[in-house]
């Protein structure tokens, strides 16, 4: 058994193609991101990978669409999507492919 911190993560990535990584994999990404309520991502897209949000607490503002617990978003490639915290919020994030430097901020291009 091995035993890891999430504290110990960058921004909460723990699985995939990057260091720390508690498996490292081009598979695909995992996260589990805390937000403080009013926190912001702003609009980005990826290029490659499909990335899947599941809202585990609170709600959340995304392209203008509110979202609570148990939602779960897809945001395929070349689709992009801003963040808003309307709560305290937790998520769990999914990205297929683990794609480097695959994060776009801004208009699709």
């Amino acid at each position: 058994m091995k035993l890891e911190k999430l504290s110990n993560m960058k921004k909460g990535w723990f699985i995939g193609n990057f260091t720390p990584s508690l498996i490292k994999t081009d598979d695909f990404e995992v996260a589990v991101k805390f937000y403080k309520k009013g926190e912001r991502e702003e609009f980005h897209y990826h290029k490659i990978a499909t990335e899947i949000t599941v809202i585990v607490s609170g709600c959340v503002r995304m392209n203008g669409v509110d979202y609570s617990a148990g939602d779960i978003i897809e945001i395929p490639p070349c689709e992009g999507t801003d963040f808003e915290a309307l709560q305290d919020v937790i998520t769990t994030v999914v990205k297929l492919p683990s794609a480097e430097n695959d994060k776009y901020v801004g208009d699709i291009i």
